[in-house]
């Protein structure tokens, strides 16, 4: 008797985790680039930067972002990392740009990079983390992008 309950009370959790699931919308991650990028302000400790990302929204509903949590790296070197101040509304099968402010700490890595980035007109680069969304169950999407963006463009 008392496999049966507990095959009865399993099999009710599995059907009702199997409607939750079915109750999440399904949405593809939003694309993001990277467009700029221009100090504001540093030292040799830290650095501030004006980060301008481009995102675009492949759905066919309003994706409420009220946050990007993110790791940015540059020619495979960590850059920045953070979560984005702002939300905002990216509209269906449409695209926005917006402004990020990170503060990076160059002191154990900047020559690494200097080396890297000496000669090149290219940056590759590589964002990745999470979309923090107000959508019903569906919170955080995950996301990883890579490309590069032409250091004459590099504000």
């Amino acid at each position: 008797m008392r496999a049966l309950y507990a095959r009865g009370l399993i099999a009710a959790v599995l059907l009702v985790l199997a409607g939750c699931a079915a109750f999440a919308p399904k949405l593809e991650a939003p694309r993001l680039a990277l467009v700029s990028a221009s100090m504001t302000s540093g030292d040799i400790f830290s650095q501030n930067f004006l980060v301008r990302m481009h995102v675009q929204n492949p759905n066919d509903r309003d994706l409420p972002i009220r946050g990007i949590d993110y790791r940015l790296f540059l020619e495979g070197d960590s850059f920045a990392e953070g979560v984005t101040p702002k939300a905002f509304v990216v509209p269906a099968n449409g695209e926005t740009e917006f402004d990020i402010t990170v503060r990076t700490n160059f002191v154990s890595s900047i020559g690494r990079l200097l080396t890297r980035l000496q000669g090149k007109q290219r940056v590759q680069y590589v964002i990745e983390g999470k979309v923090l969304t107000d959508i019903g169950m569906l919170k955080k999407i995950p996301f990883r992008e890579s490309g590069t963006v032409d250091l004459a463009t590099v504000r």
